[in-house]
């Protein structure tokens, strides 16, 4: 037998971490399939059962596989949370600010919405015009506002019908609990208020009259006026 365990680089758990994402690729597994027990890896790399119990801890860690006592462990589906973590890790460290981040989010939710106005259902459509809806009956109530603004741009990420498109957009959830009302605190006039209710309500709107060009300019002109209130609230500090 080869020992697949010397060959190539990387850590032992790394390379075994490695052989069952190879495992899953050259048997064609989709979401939901079994795998090999661990044994399997085992006889094939030639490696204790720690380091293939630590690969498959790594790899449910990462959302690759779903581990669960009791039965063999299955091919995952795709999971933004370990997006999340790792933009949430980023701006804790400095390595990355939240307005760049808003910066990417901006190009990517500009396509998302022209992409929710040509592909959407009736039912997506209405449940975006509801949350346009409830986020400007929410008044004051910000954690209802922040809930409704997080719910809507998921929605007309969702409306994309590009399931990588909705991941990447539930992955910034975490951070929009503290940026909405961050920016909400920088519009100190109802106008103003106002102002951004009427522009989600006509997002919307576009998204429902199958709009793309509208969706554009709308969630085009949203983010540029979000991210300059963010930029003039940091140099305000």
């Amino acid at each position: 037998m080869t020992d697949l365990a010397t060959a190539g680089g990387g850590s032992l758990v790394q390379r075994a971490m490695q052989a069952v994402r190879d495992h899953i690729r050259d048997n064609d597994l989709k979401v939901g399939d079994t795998l090999p027990g661990e044994g399997h890896f085992v006889g094939l790399m030639g490696v204790s059962r720690a380091v293939m119990r630590e690969a498959f801890g790594g790899l449910a860690a990462l959302r690759l596989i779903d581990v669960a006592n009791g039965r063999r462990a299955r091919v995952g589906a795709i999971d933004g949370s370990v997006i999340a973590a790792s933009l949430d890790h980023a701006v804790a460290t400095s390595q990355v600010s939240i307005s760049e981040i808003w910066d990417v989010r901006r190009t990517l939710e500009v396509r998302t919405a022209e992409l929710a106005a040509l592909n959407r259902t009736e039912e997506e459509a209405a449940l975006i015009l509801s949350l346009a809806e409830a986020m400007a009956e929410a008044g004051d109530d910000m954690a209802k506002v922040t809930v409704c603004d997080t719910a809507l741009h998921q929605a007309i990420a969702r409306a994309s019908h590009n399931p990588l498109f909705l991941q990447i957009i539930q992955s910034f959830a975490p951070m929009m609990r503290d940026a909405v009302p961050a920016a909400w605190r920088t519009r100190t006039t109802e106008g103003e208020r106002a102002d951004v209710l009427i522009r989600h309500r006509a997002l919307a709107q576009a998204i429902a009259d199958r709009d793309a060009a509208a969706a554009h300019q709308v969630m085009t002109s949203h983010f540029d006026r979000a991210i300059d209130e963010m930029l003039r609230a940091d140099h305000a500090r």
